[in-house]
């Protein structure tokens, strides 16, 4: 939503502005130029990127048009899942969820989460290290090693659609300057024309360049750095989950294990402790 309002206010001021100025709107109607920086910059994404990137970044786009997925809510069931598993565990034993982590869409216990459970990747992060954990092979260094592994690449795929937005972004401004040369070597193919019909030449070979900054650093670029941001959420939840896991391995109880997850959290969607108590004596 707020990605449509930003972009009505950037058009609002750059052209507002501009017709109140006493500018002709009509002027900056260049078809043409569109035609060449956009053509220009698609074919260059296409170019600079393999079949796969290209799907994850047309895939990860119309997340842009969506809030955050991982807001506090959905920490405050994270969390209290955790604290429930944890808690069976130290109660019963980890064998006590080998049912659970084998088939967690047949669970009752996740079945109590179900916008945590409707997010498949965090459930196949979480249950594939508490698979570990029932296994017993594994220590706590070494499933630290690969929780870091795992969240490195995650984080690096995840960041893909960013750069390969970014890229664009970075181009756009060359090729609003490439529409602009061309409509110069067209306006200077021209002379002896009237100079009303060499006015208008020169107005649509300056657009190409207005074009090309608007596009890239008013449309595109924001939109790379708002994956980027979501990026970073998504590691962060899995952050999460490994900072709490972890803690449980090293001897600590479920609240204090949930409670070193909720500390490495984002302050804005981070919750306080009591308020994190109480949902999840509400659970219970």
């Amino acid at each position: 939503m707020f990605v449509v309002i930003g972009y009505l206010i950037i058009l609002g001021s750059v052209f507002g502005g501009f017709a109140l100025g006493g500018g002709h709107l009509a002027a900056l109607l260049q078809p043409l130029e569109v035609l060449m920086i956009v053509g220009s910059a698609i074919g260059a994404f296409l170019v600079g990127n393999s079949m796969k990137v290209v799907k994850a970044t047309l895939g990860a786009l119309p997340s842009c048009l969506k809030g955050s997925t991982y807001t506090k809510p959905i920490y405050m069931e994270l969390m209290s899942l955790l604290y429930e598993i944890l808690g069976k565990v130290r109660k019963e034993g980890l064998m006590s969820i080998e049912r659970d982590v084998e088939a967690p869409e047949e669970s009752a216990l996740f079945a109590k989460y179900p916008t945590v459970a409707a997010h498949h990747h965090l459930i196949e992060f979480l249950t594939d290290y508490l698979r570990l954990m029932v296994s017993g092979n594994m220590n706590a260094f070494e499933i630290e090693a690969l929780m870091d592994q795992e969240i490195e690449t995650h984080h690096h795929e995840a960041e893909v659609p960013s750069h390969a937005i970014q890229r664009v972004a970075d181009a756009l401004p060359a090729f609003g300057i490439v529409a602009a040369v061309m409509g110069v070597v067209h306006t200077m193919g021209s002379v002896g024309i009237p100079p009303a019909e060499l006015g208008k030449l020169i107005a649509a070979a300056l657009v190409g360049t207005f074009l090309g900054i608007l596009l890239s650093y008013g449309f595109v670029g924001p939109l790379s750095s708002l994956l980027s941001e979501r990026a970073a959420e998504s590691t962060k939840v899995l952050q999460c989950i490994k900072v709490t896991l972890l803690a449980s391995l090293n001897g600590y109880a479920p609240a204090i294990a949930v409670e070193f997850g909720r500390k490495v959290l984002f302050s804005s969607e981070r919750p306080g402790f009591l308020e994190l108590e109480e949902r999840v004596k509400q659970k219970r």
